[in-house]
């Protein structure tokens, strides 16, 4: 009870109970506040390696979701960092190098979430997606000069009767 007041004033009675659950709710209220300082410092280093990794493939910042601790002030508990998986349309080459960066952003903190590794594996599928592409591709390219190849050194000589010796 603060000093000069009546001890049976309602003001006085009052101010005696918030004192009281004051001293009893800040010894558990400071661990709490420890805590959610904590939690949120790693979630903002954990979303803001996900962004230093993933450069251009973030659309927009990191969103997160918020508590609101004993004193009033906001802590985040949790984060999200959007990354366009998107291929790159007719671009196999550039797809694949998309897939690999957004995986490293994804494993990047030294504690991947579930949907960190969530993420990293959709990337890695992508990513082998464009490879077998990218190999289809390239096979289809190099079928004509295979085909001229064997056509030049495989068919018999017009003259001779006899096979072309290509090492001749």
């Amino acid at each position: 009870m603060a000093r000069g007041q009546d001890p049976a004033t309602p003001q006085a009675v009052l101010d005696e109970i918030y004192r009281a659950e004051d001293a009893e709710s800040s010894d558990g209220s400071d661990e709490m506040i420890a805590k959610l300082e904590a939690r949120n410092r790693e979630v903002i280093s954990h979303e803001a390696t996900h962004m230093a990794a993933a450069g251009g493939y973030i659309k927009g910042g990191a969103s997160y979701t918020y508590q609101i601790g004993p004193d009033g002030k906001s802590y985040a508990i949790g984060g999200e960092v959007s990354i366009d998986m998107s291929p790159i349309p007719g671009n196999p080459r550039a797809t694949i190098t998309k897939m690999m960066a957004i995986r490293a952003a994804a494993l990047s903190p030294d504690d991947p979430s579930g949907q960190d590794m969530s993420v990293a594996a959709a990337a890695a599928q992508m990513e082998a997606q464009a490879r077998a592409q990218l190999n289809q591709e390239l096979a289809n390219k190099s079928a004509p000069a295979m085909r001229e190849v064997t056509d030049r050194y495989a068919k018999p000589a017009a003259s001779a009767g006899a096979f072309v010796n290509a090492t001749a």
